[in-house]
């Protein structure tokens, strides 16, 4: 009996099992993904009213006799605000979720966009051409939907500690040294073909946006992660590989910025809206899973069901994008038959004399 008693006593004090402490770990990372996934898109979500917001003002000044200039205006600067709200969500958001659950959901804005530009919508209009003009819009929003839905569910879980040993560990592994050996004769051979072959397709210009917002987003996880770290007690600051992180952020947000003001003066906002996040998108999953190890211990089927939700993500926005009015282009009111020929000839002269330089812009010559 009492060797009896002294068994129960002994397996009264073993320590909880291991499957235990995993479903813990495991709801706690699935906490941490909802609470990345729902700073995101309301990140996302806010700054689509900001820019809508500003927008408004915008046209509302110029369709007005209104002198005042915009920033003098109460919604503008509202929508300024708001923006900045936003944003600041969405770079808490990398702090919480992998990198690859954050990034598609970007996908937030273009829905936000387009259900905002519905609403608002200034004409008339009859129900039957209604459905008929905006049915793309609503498949797109659906697709759009389901894929961050299915994001969202079968995101990878890997919570790793922003530390400043571990962010200094993942950027001197030789994976991610690999990966960037190829990003940047990838990015040299773009930027030499863009500039000196005048290569200005939009395929060109957005691989080169999302080549540099690829280690955006991978800098901007490691400042928040170690921000977040610093707030809680665990001081990150101290260590050189933050400021190098910030560094980074701040510089390939700055270069993304101006090859995307390019594009958008050559190219309509809708297409570039679709192309370049598709293309970011898959360049900065490709990224994360390198830099920050997301798959690793994933199974397939969570895999294949995260692709599927990108896909089909991917698939919304495109069908949301397409559906937007296109800009009319310019058509002067006199046609070229009508010039004297002598203006044609002069025209033909300054083409032939500006070709071949490299100071004059390429618009320039199109122009002539």
């Amino acid at each position: 009996m009492d060797g009896a008693h002294s068994a129960a006593l002994q397996l009264q004090q073993l320590p909880p099992t291991s499957s235990t402490s995993t479903l813990s770990e495991t709801s706690f990372s699935y906490k941490e993904n909802l609470i990345g996934a729902l700073l995101a898109i309301f990140g996302h979500l806010v700054v689509s009213i900001a820019l809508n917001l500003q927008k408004y003002c915008h046209i509302r000044l110029a369709g007005s006799k209104d002198p005042r200039a915009y920033f003098k205006t109460k919604t503008w600067w509202l929508g300024l605000f708001l923006m900045l709200l936003g944003e600041l969500g969405v770079f808490a958001s990398y702090a919480f979720a992998p990198l690859s659950l954050i990034v598609p959901l970007s996908a937030v804005s273009v829905i936000a966009s387009a259900i905002i530009g519905i609403i608002f919508i200034k004409e008339k209009w009859k129900p039957k051409d209604f459905l008929r003009r905006y049915v793309l819009s609503f498949v797109g929003c659906g697709l759009a939907v389901v894929g961050t839905y299915l994001l969202v569910t079968f995101a990878p879980n890997s919570h790793e500690k922003m530390t400043g040993e571990n962010v200094t560990k993942h950027l001197v592994s030789w994976p991610f040294l690999l990966y960037m050996l190829v990003e940047i004769i990838l990015f040299c051979l773009l930027l030499y073909f863009y500039k000196e072959k005048n290569a200005n397709n939009i395929v060109v210009i957005l691989l080169l946006v999302a080549l540099l917002g690829s280690m955006t987003v991978v800098t901007v996880k490691a400042v928040a992660g170690m921000l977040v770290l610093s707030i809680q007690g665990n001081l990150q600051l101290d260590y050189p590989i933050f400021y190098v992180m910030f560094v980074c952020m701040v510089a390939t947000a700055v270069y993304q910025a101006a090859f995307l003001s390019q594009a958008s003066q050559m190219y309509d906002s809708s297409l570039i809206a679709s192309v370049g996040y598709i293309l970011s998108t898959t360049i900065a999953i490709t990224a994360g899973a390198i830099f920050y190890l997301d798959f690793i211990g994933e199974d397939v089927l969570h895999i294949c069901m995260f692709a599927l939700g990108c896909l089909i993500a991917f698939l919304g926005v495109f069908l949301i994008t397409r559906n937007r009015k296109k800009a009319i282009p310019f058509e002067p009111y006199i046609s070229m038959d009508a010039m004297p020929d002598s203006y044609l000839h002069n025209r033909q002269l300054l083409f032939k004399r500006y070709s071949n330089s490299r100071n004059v812009p390429h618009h320039y010559l199109e122009s002539l």
